[in-house]
């Protein structure tokens, strides 16, 4: 089997047949020119004794067709023939069709996929992806939303590869402006301070030159004040001949020449902890993408002529995007009076770069503070001349942390969680994995509540671990039973194994597994994989836990079907955990995982 076509999901064959089904149903009642653009809506059964899968067609349409959810819905079922696929199609109060799949097709579609080259779904048509995310301000370490984003953009590039796109990943580097320059500056003063001169913090700011405050020994207000600057100034003084030139050039009073050195150092130091982190995090970019480069080969400058002239105004000296042509709520400025280009403008050409490039869809993942900034760039890429839809922004929404049942201060200097170090360095060994899983049990676009007792409990109460002991469990029963060996041929014969209750479930679990990759995929949505692999987890533990479940005691044909079981269940897992990020320890007990 090659890679699977997305109307041979278990989910889209129902859809089909039940589309079928109330097109010849509307046909026969003469109603269906009151369905144009008929759209059918089919959704897991939400109490499992009902079937795998319904839809509320007849109780969402009974008025405009005038008959009880109960009539339409009956006479619908009786238009679906049913075959070896379907085992039986129901109806149930207040008006939904359910839809059982019988456990010989479950269990044969189960290991097919698996057996398969590729058992995810392809679209009909692959594109070039940039997927730009965590791209921190590389004037201090990550905090934490900034782990949430690295922990997101990695699963969601995992999930749209399965969609048959390439997908890149890339990490968008500010190491250009006014900031960085601060970031030098703050530098210094901490440098002098590290050589004994005392330093001062300005409260208010002033229109004092910055280089009389550096020589006046004191820290604008603007500039950074965080514990990790004096870190930077001690590595740069560890290297001798830099502290040598360093030295003399103050005493020359170079100071735009020392910040711009500072700033350069300063910016290839935070992010070389940046990096440091993503790795340990599992998390590797494809590009990291240096603003100053943009600058460098004059490709901020061209922005202007390169925009609609009728997206463009200049008042007051000033040169303006007209984004409220796009929906923003108000015109937003690309080059100042003196020349000097905004944020904004440096941002269009980026993106403008990435199309250049090559890239037929661009993906940002941003932090919560960038809500108000997604119109005016989106009405900027049109006026570029690329469509609306070629462009994404997705929210990486804020992190609260949670101990002991309640939210944790961030402060670096009350010594408490801030940054992506800090909660690396408080989950310990297990922090790749169960960071990624915490991060990714919600949806992206809502606050998350970070339970750090959770989080760091290492028994089957912690989410993740309750999945990589469930996958454990499996990996031991083939070290103990053997391996199962050459292709599945399931028969009717076979049926009398795969009654009961619990059997039954846990195959259905296991056949959606491309189905859920692929909604988790399309949605844009790594949540919906970690509640599926949750769920799955549970169906095999309760199986493995019955009492007529002990393969061990089994034998003949029925051994040799609960093993093909387990072994697809085995692969889901391994799978599902591998494209979030996390690992499939085959062996795991509580002393190991210490």
């Amino acid at each position: 089997m090659k890679s699977m076509k997305k109307e041979n999901l278990l989910k889209y064959k129902v859809l089909n047949i039940l589309t079928n089904s109330i097109k010849k149903y509307l046909e026969s009642e003469n109603q269906i020119e009151l369905f144009p653009d008929l759209k059918i809506r089919i959704e897991y059964s939400r109490d499992e004794k009902f079937g795998d899968y319904s839809s509320s067609f007849a109780l969402e349409n009974k008025n405009s067709l005038g008959k009880s959810p109960q009539v339409i819905a009956e006479k619908i079922i009786s238009l679906i023939t049913t075959d070896s696929f379907i085992e039986s199609v129901t109806f149930s109060q207040p008006g939904f069709i359910n839809f059982r799949i019988s456990p010989l097709s479950l269990t044969k579609y189960a290991s097919e996929f698996r057996l398969g080259s590729d058992p995810f779904a392809k679209e009909e048509k692959t594109k070039k992806v940039l997927l730009e995310f965590v791209s921190a301000n590389p004037t201090g370490p990550m905090n934490i939303v900034s782990a949430r984003s690295a922990a997101y953009g990695d699963a969601l590039a995992n999930l749209i590869s399965t969609l048959g796109h390439t997908v890149k990943r890339e990490f968008y580097v500010n190491d250009y402006g006014n900031q960085v320059y601060l970031l030098g500056v703050a530098v210094l003063l901490r440098y002098k301070e590290l050589n004994g001169e005392t330093i001062s913090f300005q409260e208010e700011e002033s229109d004092a030159p910055v280089f009389q405050l550096v020589e006046s020994n004191i820290l604008p207000k603007e500039s950074y004040r965080g514990e990790y600057i004096k870190d930077i100034a001690k590595r740069y003084s560890s290297d001798g001949s830099k502290k040598s030139s360093l030295d003399m050039k103050i005493k020359n009073k170079d100071w735009d020449s020392i910040i711009r050195e500072l700033s350069l150092f300063a910016i290839n130091y935070n992010l070389e902890g940046q990096k440091k982190d993503l790795d340990l995090f599992g998390v590797k970019f494809d590009e990291f993408f240096s603003e100053r480069s943009l600058h460098d080969a004059g490709e901020v400058e061209k922005v202007p002529a390169r925009l609609k002239e009728s997206d463009k105004k200049t008042e007051e000296g000033k040169l303006f995007f007209l984004s409220t042509n796009y929906g923003d709520d108000k015109d937003r400025v690309i080059l100042r009076e003196d020349g000097r280009p905004t944020y904004l403008m440096a941002d269009i050409a980026y993106h403008k770069n990435k199309y250049d490039r090559g890239f037929e869809e661009i993906i940002d993942i941003w932090g919560p503070d960038h809500y108000g900034y997604i119109a005016r760039l989106k009405g900027a890429i049109q006026s570029l001349g690329f469509g609306a839809d070629s462009f994404r922004v997705l929210i990486a929404q804020q992190v609260n942390l949670i101990e002991n049942k309640e939210k944790v201060k961030m402060s670096k200097r009350l010594g408490v969680f801030q940054t992506m170090t800090d909660l690396l360095s408080y989950l310990g060994k297990s922090a790749r994995d169960v960071g990624r899983y915490f991060f990714l049990m919600r949806s992206s676009d809502a606050p998350l509540d970070f339970d750090l007792d959770l989080a760091k409990d290492e028994s089957e109460k912690n989410p993740v671990f309750y999945i990589q002991y469930a996958y454990a469990r499996i990996c031991s029963i083939f070290r103990e039973l053997g391996e199962v060996s050459g292709d599945p041929v399931f028969s009717d014969t076979d049926l009398e194994f795969l009654k009961s209750d619990e059997r039954a479930r846990l195959l259905f679990w296991t056949a959606r597994f491309p189905e859920e990759v692929n909604d988790a995929a399309v949605s844009f949505e790594p949540h919906r994989l970690t509640n599926y692999l949750q769920s799955l987890s549970r169906s095999f533990t309760k199986f493995y836990s019955g009492k007529d479940n002990r393969i061990k005691e089994k034998s003949g044909r029925e051994r040799e079907i609960l093993l093909q079981v387990c072994k697809s269940v085995q692969f889901n897992l391994r799978e599902g955990l591998q494209l979030l990020g996390i690992s499939a320890p085959e062996r795991m007990s509580k002393e190991e995982s210490k």
